[in-house]
């Protein structure tokens, strides 16, 4: 089974991620941060991975070390999963509409970290808990970073904030279920003409 959890532990925060590439959607999420638990249900639901995500931080600052550690472990879960990444699609890409709002989302776990977000906001937060939009782009780039992959991330239209934040997950989840597929074409192979990521 393709599987990992990742326990984070600093002084600012504590995350527990549990996540099952194979999986049918099924989730519980518990971070403290109410519009945070809500956007990576939309991976989990849309992705089509089971995943359980506990996180305790120092909420009482603000919204940033519990958000940028809880996209680092999620990434590394990620990794681990794909372990030497043998037989997957690799290449993922997505669209997804949220009403009035677009997203488009392309991955590829190709070894080399990169991410990239961009999003035209009306309003500098986001949820109950005022998390700045700055952090939609964070959780790309931490996500990557720990994942060891392109990540492209871009809201191309939208006049809802909530809806262009959860229209970027969902397109996220789309292309991450695309690219964690197994290929059958593949036979176990690494999807690279170097042979190695």
């Amino acid at each position: 089974m393709r599987t990992a959890q990742v326990q984070r532990q600093t002084r600012e925060t504590q995350v527990t991620v549990r996540l099952n590439l194979d999986g049918t959607g099924r989730h519980r999420i518990a971070t403290g941060l109410g519009f945070y638990d809500h956007m990576l249900a939309q991976l989990a639901v849309h992705g089509l991975f089971d995943l359980e995500i506990e996180a305790q931080g120092d909420l009482h600052i603000d919204a940033h070390h519990t958000w940028e550690d809880v996209a680092l472990a999620l990434g590394q879960a990620f990794d681990r999963a794909l372990d030497q990444r043998h037989g997957i699609v690799r290449m993922g890409h997505a669209y997804a509409p949220l009403d009035e709002a677009l997203a488009r989302a392309v991955v590829d776990f190709s070894g080399r970290p990169y991410g990239h977000f961009h999003a035209s906001w009306h309003t500098p937060y986001l949820g109950r808990e005022a998390i700045p939009v700055t952090l939609m782009g964070h959780f790309v780039r931490s996500f990557a970073a720990q994942a060891r992959a392109a990540v492209h991330v871009d809201v191309l239209r939208g006049g809802d904030d909530h809806h262009q934040a959860e229209a970027a997950f969902k397109a996220l989840a789309r292309a991450l279920d695309m690219a964690t597929r197994l290929d059958p074409r593949r036979k176990g192979y690494i999807p690279s003409s170097k042979g190695t990521l």
